[in-house]
């Protein structure tokens, strides 16, 4: 097994901001702070649920940087660098290296998409110039661009391509990649309504929008998975899923946008085109974080 990034659960962090559309720092910073000291095990920087693709190169740069600092080395911090322009992908790696940190996680391109020798060639490249471990990312419902098991099997022989966050939603799929794989390449679940059916199966954990308002809980369910206790963990995720189907009921990451704030962490702000979560949405998201404790 090549060298593991994390194991259990990472949060792939929202990115906190002021009703002007600027990044709240202060916000983020206590909502750093507040994943570290419930027992998030990684943190993911400037992914989907970090609106990424709205933020300005430099931007993205001062919130990983920003992000590398106030965590000080308590978890690992895996940036997002992936774009569908090879030459800008190699370019946020290389910044997002700069400022220390420990992986980073590259979506398929979009778009314009690519053959499966084309994405073989657009990671290799990535991760002959990554300083740090890569991730891939496979999730074609956004991207339109799927790398295939036997692709994902013909990367994870690179030395820098240590992890895979597999968010097709399909069992049968990521069964085939931990056959094709075996211990070359951790696979993590890109959704959360896998986590259990995925760390079961051998996974290595989840990158989770859920535990952006349910740190401690979501970290206890794959804790139960790494002692083998499914049992706990299988009741655990059944609980979580009205949540968890909540914060899916708009695109990712409207509604966790609003449950952050509506838990002190920013406003409920997005860059456009992304717009606030909408009624009855909303109402029906809050009353589900209200039956698991929380005050909204």
């Amino acid at each position: 097994m090549k060298n593991t990034l994390f194991t259990g659960m990472a949060t792939a962090i929202v990115t906190p901001m002021k009703n002007d559309g600027s990044v709240d720092f202060e916000a983020m910073g206590r909502f750093i702070d507040f994943q570290i000291e419930n027992g998030i095990n990684a943190l993911v920087v400037m992914g989907t649920t970090g609106e990424n693709a709205t933020l300005e190169p430099e931007e993205q740069k001062e919130v990983i940087a920003f992000t590398v600092k106030k965590t000080a080395g308590r978890v690992p911090v895996i940036a997002g660098t992936g774009t569908n322009n090879t030459a800008h992908v190699l370019e946020n790696t290389k910044n997002a290296c700069e400022v220390g940190v420990d992986g980073i996680l590259v979506v398929t391109p979009y778009y314009n998409k690519a053959t499966q020798a084309g994405l073989i060639k657009h990671f290799t490249m990535i991760a002959d110039a990554s300083e740090v471990p890569v991730i891939l990312y496979n999730v074609p419902g956004r991207t339109g661009c799927a790398l295939t098991p036997k692709t994902i099997a013909a990367l994870a022989e690179h030395p820098n391509i240590v992890g895979l966050k597999e968010a097709t939603g399909n069992m049968s799929q990521m069964v085939e990649i931990m056959n094709l794989c075996g211990d070359k390449i951790d696979v993590y679940s890109g959704e959360d309504a896998l986590t259990v059916p995925m760390m079961a199966m051998g996974g290595a954990g989840t990158i989770s929008v859920l535990s952006n308002i349910m740190p401690a809980q979501t970290v206890a369910m794959t804790d139960a998975c790494k002692a083998g206790d499914f049992k706990t963990a299988a009741a655990m995720q059944c609980k979580f899923m009205p949540l968890i189907n909540a914060l899916f009921s708009q695109v990712n990451p409207i509604p966790v946008k609003a449950a952050a704030a509506a838990l002190g962490f920013g406003d409920d702000a997005l860059r456009m085109p992304l717009t606030p979560m909408e009624e009855p949405f909303r109402t029906a998201m809050f009353e589900e974080m209200r039956k698991l404790g929380m005050n909204v």
